[in-house]
């Protein structure tokens, strides 16, 4: 099926052409995976003390949960990358990462508390409902800023400390702004890259006539997207960074 949209470019600016590899990698989203991998640490590195493995618990839930089963179901349900992955390959991929997410679930009520059932079930809820679009509004831009901004950092932070506090709560905020800025640029690069066959901007000046190519144009929305994503995973290195 190919990775290009009507106008031939990659339908995403991270996805690689030319192999199954490359299929793999647009469908685990690597920017943004990372990006909010990265609220779960910044909840983490919050807390009073950091504990090494509830963070990578953490980090495991969250990495299968959004990185892998979401993203799956998401290209399962409607194809936006059109990788070449099949509906068994990509429901297989999902359950599999079901499976794991499941895991970490079942050592964390163990080890940490029977409340991890309980963000397991929230966590998961939202990731499926998001890629499905059920409910709708869950697909939507505030619904994308708590289920994938505010809630990994919660998590984290509750995943260390097991309570909430006043800081979290507002970096929960910050996190759920972040995401919906995330959104906001990358619907507008999506139905540049993958939906219009043409696109060129032509600014009117004080000197003349400015064309700007789809290329430039896409900048303007793309170069934004991959710096945010670099800045929260170096910003969340060096908050946890702090704990070492």
């Amino acid at each position: 099926m190919g990775t290009e949209g009507v106008s031939g470019l990659r339908r995403a600016f991270y996805a690689p052409r030319g192999s199954r590899l490359a299929d793999l990698i647009a469908l685990l989203h690597p920017p943004y995976t990372a990006w909010h991998l990265s609220y779960v640490v910044i909840g983490a590195a919050l807390a009073t003390s950091l504990d090494p493995v509830r963070l990578a618990g953490s980090l495991a839930a969250f990495g299968l949960g959004t990185g892998l089963l979401a993203h799956s179901l998401d290209e399962w349900h409607g194809r936006p990358l059109r990788t070449g992955f099949g509906d068994s390959a990509l429901l297989g991929f999902a359950a599999l990462a079901g499976v794991g997410v499941l895991a970490v679930t079942v050592v964390g009520a163990v080890v940490v508390s029977p409340w991890v059932v309980a963000w397991a079930v929230v966590g998961g809820a939202a990731a499926i409902g998001y890629a499905i679009e059920r409910p709708a509004w869950l697909h939507g831009t505030w619904g994308f800023a708590l289920a994938w901004g505010a809630f990994p950092v919660l998590a984290g932070y509750w995943a260390q400390a097991e309570n909430l506090s006043v800081e979290a709560g507002a970096a929960a905020a910050a996190a759920a702004l972040f995401s919906a800025t995330q959104r906001s640029l990358s619907l507008s690069a999506r139905r540049v890259r993958r939906d219009a066959g043409e696109a060129e901007l032509e600014l009117q000046t004080d000197v003349g006539t400015e064309r700007w190519s789809r290329s430039r144009v896409l900048a303007t929305w793309e170069r934004p997207l991959l710096l945010l994503a670099a800045a929260m995973v170096v910003l969340s290195t060096a908050l946890a960074l702090r704990h070492a």
